[in-house]
């Protein structure tokens, strides 16, 4: 009788082979998965944005012997990925401040992505006179759009001025929308060999208008299904929903599906504090926090990994000459940026009342950061993978593997380049941390905290309360408006938060001491898990509130 040897042995059956793909599959996302929380651990120890880190970190794996190929799969980025992380980043923008920054916001993600796709489409064209001028558009408009991703990572941790931080995630909120129509109209250039000014200005308006038309039907239809209910994980599925409702049914419309996430997340994001209950909202936050960031990670990752595929099209001769073009395509992508900001800055404050005036960037300081932030990221790779392998008439689509060289090019320096150096910018030029933000809390907490005491004076008038309940809650109102002025008075001291170190440090002491006594009678059985988890939330939510959290 014949031995088994697994070794000699040939399966044939289509279905084992269709498990075998799929561990493979999951053995790659868990390998992808242990190298985003690793690589984040790293970015944090050095110090450093982690998408940078985790794209260097993908190149580096790149090169790894037998490492299985991860291919970038366009539809999976702007059907799934690209939907789920502009929604929370629109939930969270403040809607005050994105419309007194609206026109900044659309010189820029308007105005700059169409003359940088101008600008990088003449310089691509005339470096490599083969490339179709419409496929040089094309490429412009890849390259065009700064990623929104990227820019919040970066900004937020550097402590850079409020209005700037407003502007630049502004500008990545809606930049992809205006790229990406830009790019559809090159392609369909392309592939016509027709193209229309007033068709494409009449298209680009009637994506843009549909986009936030849909946008905000979706947000008035999921607002009024949140108010209904009152299910944190029911609640939050739908809110998992939102972005993808919004964004299918505009492009299903042939609208802009970034617009409408867009319009839906700042939507929901104003009415929120009104709609969904303070266990939701928790729940939710955390939820949407974890998914970004593993979106995040295997965005920024894949992008590294995507090196060996884009240089097997080359040999080294062709190489050489790819690279010194990426180069100055590179190059121009930075300049025009700073061309259009500069002027336009001015110019702004020329045109805009003495109230705006005030309210316009004041410094060429500040005006030089804007014009350096301009990280490029997943949505530039996405659309050049997307660009078609061939033609209707069956001939290959021209420059597309020098489309896709150049588009990584222009990510990896950006993102690098600028994301190391942005830090380094922001101390050189003394900009220092404003702080808006902080004041404009604890004026709201101290309004709150004294509307709160006028009510408890009114029930304690009324007889509504037991006396002694009343003087306890009065008490606690006392002592935090007591805090807050005193904070009002030494803002330094206090660095945003609602209380003096010194008496958050005895909180802190406090809520330690509490664990440890629940965690001592847990172990001695004096209580079960159950009643030690019901105090321990209660002491992470007042942790939380203490740090930050």
């Amino acid at each position: 009788m014949r031995s088994f040897s697994p070794e000699n042995t040939e399966v044939t059956d289509p279905a084992y082979n269709n498990n075998r793909s799929d561990m493979h599959q999951a053995e790659i996302i868990v390998l992808l998965l242990a190298a985003v929380a690793a690589l984040a651990v790293l970015a944090h120890k050095i110090a450093l944005p982690y998408p940078i880190v985790l794209v260097l970190g993908g190149l580096a794996l790149s090169f790894v012997p037998g490492l299985p190929e991860v291919r970038l799969n366009p539809d999976v980025v702007f059907y799934f990925v690209l939907p789920a992380l502009i929604y929370p980043a629109a939930l969270f923008t403040s809607w005050r401040d994105f419309r007194r920054n609206l026109r900044p916001i659309l010189l820029l993600a308007i105005g700059l992505v169409l003359a940088t796709t101008l600008a990088v489409a003449g310089i691509a064209h005339s470096i490599v006179p083969a490339l179709p001028l419409a496929a040089a558009f094309a490429l412009g408009a890849i390259v065009s759009p700064p990623d929104a991703v990227a820019a919040a990572t970066i900004i937020r941790r550097l402590g850079v001025p409020h209005r700037i931080q407003v502007i630049l995630e502004g500008e990545s909120l809606v930049n992809d929308a205006t790229a990406l129509v830009a790019l559809q109209f090159a392609v369909a250039a392309l592939v016509t060999g027709t193209f229309s000014p007033a068709y494409a200005t009449s298209r680009f308006l009637w994506a843009a208008a549909a986009g936030i038309g849909i946008g905000l039907l979706v947000g008035v239809a999921m607002r009024w299904v949140q108010s209904h209910l009152d299910d944190p994980p029911v609640q939050i599925t739908i809110s998992l929903l939102t972005p993808f409702i919004a964004y299918l049914t505009a492009e299903h419309l042939h609208a802009s599906g970034v617009l409408a996430t867009v319009a839906a997340g700042i939507f929901l994001g104003w009415h929120s504090p009104l709609m969904i209950t303070a266990r939701t909202r928790l729940q939710a936050y955390a939820f949407w926090e974890t998914i970004v960031f593993l979106l995040n990670g295997f965005v920024f990752i894949v992008i590294g990994l995507q090196l060996p595929g884009i240089l097997r099209a080359w040999n080294r001769e062709s190489l050489t000459g790819a690279i010194l073009s990426a180069s100055i395509i590179c190059t121009a992508v930075i300049l025009v940026r700073f061309v259009w900001v500069t002027p336009a800055a001015y110019l702004s404050r020329l045109i805009k009342s003495e109230r705006r005036r005030r309210d316009a960037i004041q410094s060429w300081q500040h005006i030089a950061i804007v014009g350096w932030t301009g990280m490029r990221g997943v949505v530039s790779l996405a659309a050049a993978f997307a660009l078609p392998l061939a033609l209707p008439n069956g001939r290959p689509f021209p420059g597309r593997d020098y489309i896709l060289f150049v588009a990584f090019s222009v990510i990896l320096v950006t993102l690098v380049l600028q994301g190391l150096t942005l830090p380094l910018l922001i101390r050189k030029f003394g900009i220092p941390h404003d702080a808006e933000t902080d004041d404009e809390e604890r004026l709201a907490r101290l309004e709150a905290n004294k509307a709160a005491l006028e009510w408890i004076e009114k029930a304690r008038a009324n007889g509504d309360f037991p006396p002694d309940a009343v003087d306890r809650l009065r008490a606690e109102y006392d002592e935090r408006i007591e805090q807050l002025e005193i904070c009002a008075d030494n803002p330094d001291d206090c660095r945003g938060e609602i209380a003096t170190p010194r008496y958050q440090r005895l909180q802190h002491q406090a809520l330690r001491v509490e664990r440890k006594t629940i965690i001592r009678l847990r172990n001695e059985r004096v209580i079960n898990d159950d009643a030690l988890r019901r105090i321990q939330r209660d002491l992470d939510l007042a942790e939380a509130r203490l740090t930050g959290g």
